[in-house]
Order: structure tokens, then sequence, then C-alpha cells
């Protein structure tokens, strides 16, 4: 006999969404198993079944609105299944008997014969337990722990429960989420992602095959690593340069240095990161902890006939102006060369890269990871700014601050921007 399960007591509530269906026609659920869940103004609830047994039919769907008493499936019991089994199976016997009778009378070992015909009858009964594996795929979980689930995109049936009877808590998904984030990328197509194709370009014209340099082979891998397993966001801010390019001119004019706009930038990110240290931080392996970092070495990317390398500035909060400039333009000059030592690039806390002097605007630069952050800076161009009564010409650089959003938020990452704008646009602050 089949039984109707209705919606049940759920308290004042009328009209509750369903946000999300557990079963289906066909599946074998087990008493107080959840079969759908409920989601009011103010919280969500499951409905569990009330007996084991196998559904027949399921009458709503998601998006469908229910109320007390309304009924959502209809269940064939686990009582009412065993009796038509065994009801099923009473014929065999008398055949069996009358079976056994006809061949008694020819051998004595006849008797042995029906009790092979007897073990082979039962054959059917795993097809239940079969049946129930689509009950035993939903996980068990609260109907808090499934939002929280949905909302981070986890599939709760890779989730192992640590709670009772294997339930998923929250901190399952938690870590669930940190594990995950925290596994490197494996093998050439990345986490799970799909190899390229191969494809003969040389049935459409002519190619020529170039071998990649060494440096662009490791940059490739490593930068390929970074865009999968960091989560990547880029912050837009512009800074007021005009005062800081009229120094820089000035000072480059007495021919004892020639000054870049880049030892600047560096000061201004050495005063930023003292102010906000979780950007010169890096996160734990297992992504659990925040390491921060109580020096401050700073790389720039420099642009080389054989590749993008990083040389690194060590101690870059303790140099003025001029030994920044000095130092940089050493490194520089070796990355040309080809003779930058391992050391020297190595240990960077943030990084710089600079497209001033090719053009651009705004553009997304990839964090070196294991660091946190990286700012890009491009061409600073004159622009109309309006100063509470007229429009002036102002030299503004435009700056491009990405962050791995698993360590900084959003209003941090502004902050900091906002932070590096100001420096930049009054240069007596990088003196203080």
């Amino acid at each position: 006999m089949s039984q109707d399960i209705k919606v049940p007591d759920i308290g004042d509530f009328d009209a509750v969404e369903i946000i999300e269906v557990l079963v289906s026609a066909g599946d074998t659920v087990e008493a107080e198993q959840a079969l759908l869940v409920l989601e009011s103004d103010k919280a969500t609830m499951e409905v569990p079944s009330p007996l084991a047994g196998t559904l027949s039919e399921v009458k709503v769907k998601v998006g469908d609105k229910v109320a007390q008493g309304d009924v959502i499936a209809v269940l064939d019991s686990a009582d009412q299944q065993a009796q038509t089994s065994e009801s099923a199976s009473q014929p065999a016997a008398p055949a069996q008997s009358e079976d056994a009778t006809a061949t008694q009378k020819d051998s004595d070992q006849a008797p042995a014969k029906p009790a092979p015909q007897a073990d082979k009858a039962p054959a059917p009964t795993p097809a239940p337990s079969s049946a129930s594996t689509p009950g035993e795929d939903i996980p068990h979980a609260s109907p808090s722990v499934r939002l929280f689930a949905r909302e981070l995109g986890v599939d709760l049936r890779q989730v192992e429960g640590q709670g009772p009877k294997g339930r998923i808590l929250r901190e399952d998904v938690q870590q669930f989420v940190k594990t995950r984030l925290a596994t490197p990328a494996s093998g050439p197509a990345g986490q799970g992602l799909p190899s390229m194709p191969h494809i003969d370009f040389s049935k459409f014209g002519e190619t020529e095959v170039r071998e990649l340099p060494r440096i662009r082979k490791l940059s490739a891998s490593n930068l390929h690593r970074n865009w999968l397993v960091v989560p990547h966001v880029t912050q837009f801010e512009s800074a007021d340069i005009t005062e800081l390019e009229a120094f820089r001119k000035q000072e480059s004019a007495r021919g004892e240095l020639k000054l870049t706009l880049l030892p600047f930038v560096i000061k201004a990110v050495c005063l930023a990161l003292r102010r906000y240290p979780e950007f010169n931080s890096s996160l734990a392996p297992d992504g659990s902890a925040l390491i921060i970092k109580k020096y401050c070495h700073v790389g720039f990317a420099a642009d080389t006939p054989n590749g993008l390398v990083v040389p690194v500035i060590r101690d870059a909060d303790r140099k003025s102006v001029s030994e920044l400039a000095a130092e940089a333009s050493e490194l520089a000059a070796a990355a040309r060369d080809g003779k930058l030592s391992p050391a020297q690039m190595q240990g960077g806390c943030f990084s710089i890269s600079s497209l001033g002097g090719i053009g651009g605007s705004h553009f997304t630069p990839i964090v070196n990871a294991p660091e946190v952050a990286i700012l890009g800076v491009s061409r600073a161009r004159t622009e109309a700014v309006w100063d509470g009564q007229t429009f002036q010409p102002r030299l503004m650089l435009p700056l491009s601050l990405s962050y791995d959003h698993r360590v900084i938020d959003g209003a941090a990452a502004a902050r900091f921007a906002v932070a590096l704008s100001e420096l930049l646009s009054d240069i007596r602050r990088l003196c203080l």
C-alpha cells in the first residue's frame, strides 16, 4: 500500500519555497532521510521521510511553494515491499516440492537436487541494495551547511563528514575548500583542465618553429600555476604625479644620477607595506595561516631578450630614493646581460611590473606567488582634473594592483591603492 508523504508542521510559515530536491522517483530512502529542503525568509529546513521504502513518485520540484499538509511524494514502505516479495516467492515452493517428489523415485540422491534451486531463488535479493545507492549518495548535512556549501560551490558528496554518524559540519566544508585551494595544479593541463588540441598549422600556410628560451619556459610554467591557483582580483587607481615628475626631471638634469619613476614607486610601496602588513605576507602551504614578513624585499620585472626576469632589491625600505635608483639600474643591467645570480631573484615580498616606458593604460598583472600582491604601472598621461573651481592639466599615473583574494579582501586592496596614490601625489610623504 502506497503512502503519501506530506509537509509536516513547519510553524506559521505558508507557501514556503523548495530550494533543493534531494531524491527522485525510484530512489530507496531510509526513515528520517531528508527528501527536500525548504527555505523561508528566516530559515532553511529539511523535510524527512517518515518511513523507509521506495519512492514511487515525487510530486514537487525546485521553485515550488508548499505549506503544511501538502503531498510532496508517494512512498512504497519497506514492509509492503517485503510482503510483496514474500508472496511472490511462495508459489515456487510447491513446484519445487513436486519436482522433488517426482525425482525421488529415481535415486536416493535426488532430494539433494532441489537444494541448489532453493539457493538460487533468493539471488534477486541484491536488487534492493543497488536501488538504495541513490539514497546513500545524499550527504548527511543540516540545511544551513547545505546552503553554505552551495554558496561556495562545493559538492557535499566530495566532503568527508567528521560529525556524529558522518554528518558534514560547516568546519568540514571550510577545510575542504582550504585543501582544494592549497592543492597545486597537477600536470601540464592544470587542475582538471583539458589539454590544448594538437593542430598542424602548416596545412594552412608557411610556418616556422622557434624554440622558447629557457627563461621563458620557466616563466610560463610559474605564470600558469599562479593563474590557476591564486584567485586574482585587480584594483585600479590613478596617482597625480605632476609635482613628482617635475622634481624627477630637475634632479636628473643635475647629471649626478639618472632618476626614473621606478625608485619613487618602490619607496611608496615600502611605506604602504609598512602600513598594511598583510600585503607583505605569504599564505602557508596548507592555507591555514598567514606568514607575515618583517623584512621588505621588493622585486621589479625586467624585460630582457631572453624573457622576463624579476630581480629583487633587498631591504628596500631602508634605502633612499637615490640608493634604490642606483641598485635598480645595476640589477637591470645584469638582467639584460644574463648575469643575475639566483640569490638576486629570490626572497621577494612584493613585485612591481612597469610598462610606462612602452605605453598602455591599465592591465592585470599576475601575482608572483608565494607573494600575495603585485603592482602594475602604466604610462602617465596628462588629463583634465577638476580642482573644485576649474579643470587643471595634471599628469596622472595609472596603477593596477592585483592581489590574492584568499588573503586580501577588496576593502583592504582599495585602501592600499589609495595610500599609494597619496604617497606618489605628494613626494613630501615619501620622506616621512
